[in-house]
């Protein structure tokens, strides 16, 4: 990500990466909540067809530039 970069790379030193660890956290609460939000499937239950997502579909937010409101 920032490579050859000498304030980066004492920052990283001092504080650790802290961009690497807040991807890895967000990743793992992801999969905890797409576990979470299974509608009932440990129960042998099967969803409606207007709940069924797509494969791959899971939790996505997308970014707003600051001072930018969603539609």
């Amino acid at each position: 990500m920032f490579q050859d970069s000498p304030i980066y790379d004492r920052l990283v030193a001092e504080r650790g990466d802290v961009p690497t660890q807040t991807r890895r956290e967000a990743e793992r609460v992801s999969r905890e909540l797409e576990y979470a939000m299974r509608p009932l499937q440990s129960f042998g239950v099967a969803p409606s067809p207007e709940h069924r997502s797509a494969p791959g579909a899971g939790w996505q937010r997308t970014a707003l530039l600051p001072g930018s409101l969603p539609a």
